[in-house]
């Protein structure tokens, strides 16, 4: 009997795509059932986060159309990571492997085979990886690549242009939930479940309806969340920044002193108004990084469920 294989989509505000997503999806697993590769039981896992619009009731139609599609409703809106973690850990007990990819079309869906082939290869966790960023404008390109270049600098493990088009076997599903932490960064959070690994490139292509859920500001906040989420070495660099400082300020009172004891007078207006500017920007900006490491203890030490899931819909449930 081969392994059963759940897909899970996270969507927020998806109606347009999902028609579409869906019938891709479903062609897909009925292709792979026909030819053996995996159960007849495997299931496409929609989460809806909270959206706003049909999306919820698209899901609840295609569940009563056909059994191949589940979905888990949470209570709220509570960001596309949470979103993906309910659906992970909501079909860890229902399945073999999961693959994960978004609701967009945007991952290339030929590429499950792929993953598959891997997984009866041997490999627990395998990423999808894109072959090339030639589609994207220069700035998202330049901001993206800069990204992970940023956190590997930082210490961060990341797989380099992976997003969460990933597979993840039983086992990895099992460690992934041993990880309790509230500010979620999976794509930091799976290279550190070990386990043997492998990769498969694809071709990302462009949405196929509906507008992109992570403008600029979206993608700034996410990238603060992983660095602060993974690395410790913001904090550092500002201990050494406040070390390399106070040098240069005795330095600069020795200078004083000098020119004062020698009878030279001290001009130096325009470089003092300079530097007090410069050290109260360096002092802010401190604190702003201290701050945001501070309140992410101060979320971690309450222990707040990552999501609540209204209803589930799979096979009767």
């Amino acid at each position: 009997m081969q392994d059963i294989l759940y897909i899970v989509v996270p969507c927020y505000n998806e109606e347009e795509v999902l028609p579409e997503t869906s019938r891709r999806l479903r062609d897909k697993l009925k292709g792979m059932m026909a030819a053996g590769t995996i159960s007849e039981r495997s299931r496409i896992l929609f989460v809806n986060d909270g959206s706003k619009d049909k999306t919820w009731e698209i899901i609840s139609s295609l569940h009563d159309s056909d059994p191949i599609f589940s979905g888990v409703d949470l209570s709220r809106n509570r960001g596309h990571q949470n979103a993906l973690l309910a659906g992970l850990m909501t079909a860890k007990d229902r399945c073999d492997m999961v693959i994960s990819m978004d609701a967009d079309l945007q991952d290339d869906v030929e590429a499950v085979d792929r993953m598959v082939e891997e997984y009866y290869a041997g490999a627990e966790v395998v990423y999808g990886v894109r072959s090339s960023r030639k589609k994207d404008s220069f700035f998202k390109r330049f901001t993206a690549e800069g990204f992970y270049r940023v956190m590997s600098f930082l210490g961060a493990e990341t797989v380099f242009n992976h997003a969460d088009y990933r597979l993840l076997s039983k086992r990895a599903l099992e460690g992934l939930s041993q990880f309790k932490e509230v500010n979620l960064f999976l794509r930091g959070i799976v290279p550190m479940i070990g386990y043997r690994t492998a990769t498969v490139e694809y071709e990302r292509g462009e949405r196929f309806a509906g507008e992109s859920k992570y403008p600029l500001k979206k993608m700034l906040a996410f990238a603060a969340e992983g660095i602060t989420s993974l690395s410790t070495k913001p904090i550092r660099y500002i201990t050494l920044l406040g070390a390399v400082v106070f040098f240069i300020s005795i330095l600069m009172l020795i200078y004083s002193v000098v020119r004062w004891a020698t009878g030279e007078t001290v001009l130096g207006w325009a470089s003092l108004i300079c530097s007090v500017w410069a050290i109260g920007g360096l002092i802010l900006l401190s604190l702003g990084v201290i701050g945001e490491y501070v309140g992410k203890i101060y979320l971690e030490t309450k222990g707040r469920p990552r999501f609540l899931i209204r209803e589930v819909l799979d096979d009767g449930e």
